[in-house]
């Protein structure tokens, strides 16, 4: 059956942490997860990936630098406004270069674990 709801901020969950980032789950569906994330100044996270999920991050504020590819080489940083797109099975980690936490809205779309903690990209 199909429902329209709404999530205020206390009725989010915890989500599945990764070192570095506070998740909370507004909404978990068979085939969607979609929440919000924040960091700390500074912080760098564990390497993870997310299975099976396609994500799409939107960067409310601060700042968030994603690594990624062969042996981490890759990077490139998101700023308030922007987009990221991270693919199936794609291991990355996340940092906060800037002097404030960012916040993020977070939607993958898949099935499975939402998040993988590894020991970094081969």
């Amino acid at each position: 059956m199909s429902r329209i709801y709404r999530v205020s901020p206390e009725e989010r969950v915890e989500g599945q942490s990764t070192q570095g980032i506070s998740r909370e789950q507004a909404v978990q569906t068979d085939g969607m997860w979609s929440g919000f994330a924040r960091t700390e100044p500074g912080m760098v996270s564990g390497w993870h990936h997310h299975g099976e999920y396609e994500t799409t991050i939107y960067v409310l504020s601060g700042s968030l630098r994603m690594e990624f590819g062969s042996g981490g080489e890759e990077s490139f940083e998101a700023k308030p406004g922007d987009f990221v797109f991270v693919g199936k099975h794609v291991v990355h980690r996340e940092s906060d270069p800037s002097s404030e936490g960012a916040t993020l809205v977070v939607v993958r779309a898949g099935q499975g674990e939402p998040v993988s903690n590894v020991d970094g990209p081969e």
